[in-house]
């Protein structure tokens, strides 16, 4: 029994620390809270049923975005560079030559050769079909 109550006595002394920490770290808190000012409450507006009209959306409508003969796309330019060379390109010479990053240069060639446009050489090495 006199376990019990030594143990209870530590637990209520170890709850009243925890107690004054708790009230030490709100104080700071509001200390903080009122250095910074006041905070501004959003008002609600009040609904009403007039408010409430639905209107009828549009359907919007898409423009495609027409090419014009001087841009070149990112495809374009990958592929001038393989076919600039009739051994072949690496990846790293289509990095220098276009500027690109490596998985940018992986997903286009992807893309090229699924379009039956190259062909892989070798592992890394590329020639236009």
């Amino acid at each position: 029994m006199k376990e019990l109550q030594s143990v209870l006595n530590i637990v209520s002394d170890g709850l009243k620390t925890l107690a004054k920490g708790v009230e030490a770290i709100a104080e700071k808190v509001d200390e903080v809270a009122k250095s910074q000012g006041p905070v501004k409450q959003k008002s609600k507006k009040p609904s009403t049923a007039s408010a409430k009209k639905k209107t009828a959306k549009k359907p919007v409508q898409k423009t495609a975005k027409k090419k014009t003969a001087g841009s070149a796309t990112d495809t374009d330019k990958v592929l001038k560079a393989i076919s600039s060379s009739k051994k072949g390109v690496s990846t790293a010479t289509i990095m220098q030559k276009t500027g690109y990053s490596q998985k940018k240069i992986a997903n286009i060639i992807y893309r090229l050769r699924k379009q039956q446009k190259i062909k892989s050489v070798d592992k890394g090495v590329y020639i236009k079909l």
